[in-house]
This record gives C-alpha cells, sequence and structure tokens, in this order.
C-alpha cells in the first residue's frame, strides 16, 4: 500500500499545480476508491505518512482532515484514522433507518431536534389522506451510527396512529409496531439536493454539501397511510441500491 501511495501522490503532484496536502488528499481518496484501502481498514499514522511522502505532519493532517469533512474518513480518539464505511440502503425494501444500520452492525441512535403536535398543513393532509385540521404528531430528528451524524428526518405521522409522541424513542416503526401498525408497503422519490445552511450545520458538514432527499408515504395493508418523512441522507455515506428485471 505504501508503495501504491507514493506512486499516485507523485502522479497527482505531476498532474496537478496545488499544495502538497491536496495531492496527499487526492492519493487517499484514489487508494479509497480504488479498493487500496479498504472499508474499516486503518491508514498509516501520521507521522508514517509524513515520512514516506517527505511532507510535514501539518501537511498530512490537513489532507486527512479534508477526508474526514467528506465522510471518507473517520477518526476514532485513541485508535486511529480508518475507512469509513458507507450505508447501503436498498430502494426496494420497507426498511427503517434503523434496520439499515444494524445490518450493518451499527447502533443507531436519534437526537430530537422537534416533537410537537399540531393540525396538518395542506401538505401533510394531501400526504396522508387526512381532512383538512386532522392533528397529526410531527418528529424532526438528528440520526446518528457510533457519535456520527448520517441524515435528517421530519416525520408526520396521524394522531390516531400514534396518539402519544412520547413513543418514539428512536426508531418510528418500531413504536408503530409496538401498536400493531407496522406498515408494510411505501411510496418514495429521491432525488439529489444541496444541504442548507441550517442542515450542514447539524451534521457537520460544509453548507452546500451533496444531500439525497427522499420523500416517503408507507401503508399499512388496508391501504391507511401512517407515515409522511421526508429524509435528508449525507450524499457521501449513502449508496441507494435497486434490484431491476426485464419486463
Amino acid at each position: 500500500m505504501d508503495s501504491y501511495l507514493l506512486a499516485e501522490f507523485r502522479r497527482q503532484a505531476d498532474a496537478h499545480r496545488a499544495p502538497a496536502y491536496q495531492h496527499l488528499r487526492r492519493a487517499l481518496q484514489h487508494a479509497i476508491e480504488h479498493g487500496v484501502l479498504g472499508i474499516g481498514q486503518a491508514l498509516p499514522p501520521e507521522r508514517e505518512l509524513a515520512t514516506l511522502m517527505d511532507l510535514s505532519r501539518v501537511t498530512v493532517r490537513k489532507a486527512i482532515a479534508g477526508l474526514v469533512g467528506d465522510g471518507l474518513l473517520v477518526q476514532r480518539q485513541g485508535s486511529g484514522t480508518f475507512v469509513a464505511e458507507r450505508i447501503v440502503k436498498s430502494s426496494s425494501q420497507l426498511t427503517s433507518f434503523s434496520d439499515d444500520l444494524r445490518a450493518r452492525g451499527l447502533d443507531p441512535k436519534s437526537v430530537m431536534l422537534e416533537r410537537g403536535i399540531g393540525a396538518a398543513t395542506p401538505e401533510e393532509a394531501m400526504a396522508l389522506n387526512l381532512s383538512p385540521g386532522v392533528q397529526v404528531a410531527r418528529f424532526h430528528r438528528l440520526r446518528t451510527a457510533a457519535g456520527q451524524p448520517l441524515a435528517l428526518e421530519r416525520s408526520s405521522v396521524p394522531l390516531a396512529v400514534l396518539p402519544d409522541p412520547t413513543l418514539l424513542r428512536d426508531s418510528l416503526y418500531e413504536a408503530l409496531a409496538q401498536r400493531g401498525i407496522r406498515p408494510t408497503r411505501a411510496l418514495q422519490r429521491l432525488r439529489a439536493i444541496a444541504f442548507d445552511a441550517e442542515q450542514a450545520r447539524l451534521l457537520g458538514l460544509p453548507e452546500g454539501s451533496p444531500c439525497l432527499f427522499i420523500e416517503r408515504r408507507a401503508f399499512l395493508d388496508d391501504g391507511r397511510v401512517v407515515e409522511f418523512t421526508r429524509s435528508f441522507y449525507r450524499g457521501d455515506a449513502y449508496d441507494f441500491v435497486a434490484e431491476l428485471h426485464a419486463p
């Protein structure tokens, strides 16, 4: 790996007029994208990278900090720097955020940013098939794993479905399942957008960072809509996959 990184660093330096930390940053990113540095693999210590590349440790630290900010690397206090694991989410299976992370061996957590009850807005009433003015429970959550912020979610649920909003702790689907009403199908749409200033602040990202926006309506077997959620996923941490079949 050392010889690969050194060769790629020199190639970047020959190809681009830029500060040395950017050459190292590109070399490390290239190694990650081409599997030379695998998911969960530890980077060589800063001291070793500095010696290998003939750079100062400040320069190495700046290159690594940029990749941490991009979500490609994670730093664990006392352990070192590791290649981040991207979350693979199937768009053909109805799973929750908690389901997805547990399937990857991660421990999902939620930070409740807002929780309340109110009359459904016109958008909520249309999405949930409710009459105007019907009460809904609303939740705005920051979703994390291993202390790393990964997504923001805004969910609306008919109050008739979840009459006590405090029942929701980490997983909405688990709270619904406890009442025997876990959804069985959903319609969702996905598009690429950019995080605004407030969203970026909550996720610890630069404003304008790439975001995967998903709007979901989830249904029970009898056709009732029980969830309207708008999710904002970090574009640097998620891959959405779907299995396709010929008609």
